[in-house]
């Protein structure tokens, strides 16, 4: 087993050091190069124009989602233990500059998320009265490459539906275990029985679970940052400074210490951001095809919504509340680095909150892994869809199978089930990107035919082939 997993790391190290790692911020730039940054004309507005509709409760048709409940979806999914521990880790082994990096992939990875939701809509489908879409679609209907449709759709399916379900039920039964002291057993139980009642409602539950419970959960992890954030208001600045500074000098903020390069600050940092916000991995175009929305590129914008909340604000807020609280230590050990990374981030709500801090991360853990599997399983479906068409046996035996690897990945080890995610989702990556790169000129298209529609003071959407012909 040890020397299967030593496979399975080199490979994913392999996919993901020397391929996504330059492919993910590339087809970022490119795509922000292209658009003309879309993620600075139009964020905001977009934000203003999404609490617009929550306020006016927009209804949708059935088999489809608001544009906030694809977005709370995609949320969902972006927003995992990655967040918190993955976080920890990067700026425990890259030092406080990996922060920065990791902004800076967010920035890019904006306008990559844009032309994928964009996409998602354009080439999405209708299956048993409900809509479908995401990569595998615009593959075969935007590509016609059905065999490369076909592989990602694979993929897909074992990356998200099923190791990355083991991955967050892991996490979940792990933290909440060990901290309230309750038996692992009883943990799992309840995780699959609240796990299933939300699956067995299909694309409605699914919806109105996120869109409750994301919020909250995003909210009270930023306004808990936020009150150590001010507790300890003076190591502002001192904090910013040490990841402006580290991440071009690491070594003149402790990292001689590690032995930390600017090299390895950076990778770290790009590695962690991309793998956080999911941009360009072909996941959370899922959620955005099913949305019903006036024009494609509105819910382009609504995505990018989705990077900024996973990585400007909950990232960041991880990596401040370790470095302003003093948790963060320049000389940690290399071995375990997950655990004491986990760890670093516990004594950081410890020292703001004392030992509700502790509890609170777990609940905080916990609930980021639940969203995860919902939001991930939504996804995973999505490809089982194509893959069966319009089979519903087939979707509704997926739902046991995804359960039944829920139940499987408490019992497993956590670092083999992290090296196998690792490497599906870079393997489910690299077709995704190959279509973005291929097809990003209808992304133009769209934009263009948005900022015409915009100009004349009306927005209407024309039948997707006529887009899709400029």
């Amino acid at each position: 087993m040890d020397h299967f997993m030593e496979i399975i790391g080199r490979i994913s190290g392999f996919i993901w050091d020397y391929i996504l790692l330059f492919a993910l911020l590339g087809v970022g730039v490119y795509m922000s190069i292209l658009l003309k940054f879309p993620q600075v004309t139009m964020l905001f507005p977009s934000i203003k124009k999404l609490i617009a509709d929550i306020k006016n409760k927009v209804k949708v048709q059935e088999g489809r989602m608001t544009p906030f409940q694809s977005l709370s979806t995609a949320v969902a999914a972006q927003v995992g233990t990655g967040n918190i521990v993955g976080v920890a880790t990067a700026i425990a082994s890259g030092g406080p500059g990996a922060a920065f990096w990791m902004m800076l992939s967010a920035f890019f990875g904006m306008s990559t998320i844009f032309a994928e939701a964009v996409l998602a809509q354009l080439y999405r489908e209708t299956k048993n009265g409900q809509l479908v879409g995401g990569p595998a679609y615009y593959i075969k209907n935007g590509l016609n490459a059905k065999w490369l449709s076909a592989l990602f759709a694979i993929f897909c399916i074992i990356a998200l539906g099923i190791v990355g379900i083991m991955v967050q039920s892991n996490s979940v039964v792990t933290s909440m275990s060990e901290m309230f002291k309750v038996s692992g057993n009883w943990v799992t139980v309840a995780l699959l029985a609240v796990v299933g009642v939300i699956l067995t409602g299909g694309m409605s539950r699914i919806a109105k679970f996120s869109e409750k419970v994301v919020p909250v959960m995003a909210f009270a992890y930023i306004l808990g940052s936020l009150i150590i954030v001010v507790i300890n208001f003076p190591l502002l600045l001192p904090a910013l400074r040490m990841i402006v500074v580290g991440a071009f000098s690491p070594e003149a903020i402790g990292g001689g210490v590690l032995g930390i390069t600017v090299q390895e600050t950076i990778r770290f940092g790009l590695a962690r951001g991309m793998f956080s916000n999911e941009a360009g991995m072909g996941s959370t175009p899922h959620s955005h095809a099913v949305a019903q929305t006036d024009h494609p590129a509105e819910q382009g914008f609504i995505a990018m919504i989705g990077v900024f909340i996973s990585t400007f604000l909950i990232c960041l807020s991880t990596v401040l509340v370790n470095l302003v609280s003093g948790s963060y230590q320049a000389t940690l050990p290399a071995v375990e680095m997950e655990k004491v990374s986990t760890l670093m981030t516990q004594n950081g709500f410890i020292q703001g909150f004392g030992a509700f801090g502790g509890a609170f991360l777990s609940i905080s853990l916990s609930s980021f892994a639940l969203t995860t599997i919902v939001g991930w399983y939504f996804f995973a479906e999505s490809n089982v869809k194509l893959l069966a068409g319009e089979k519903k046996i087939v979707v509704s035996g997926f739902k046991v199978v995804s359960l039944a690897f829920l139940v499987l990945g408490t019992f497993l080890n956590p670092d083999f089930v992290w090296k196998l995610a690792d490497l599906f989702n870079g393997l489910m990556a690299l077709p995704n990107i190959a279509a973005l790169i291929i097809l990003s000129f209808q992304v133009k298209r769209v934009l263009q035919h948005y900022k015409r529609q915009k100009a004349l003071g009306t927005l209407t959407w024309p039948h997707p082939e006529d887009i899709r012909k400029g």
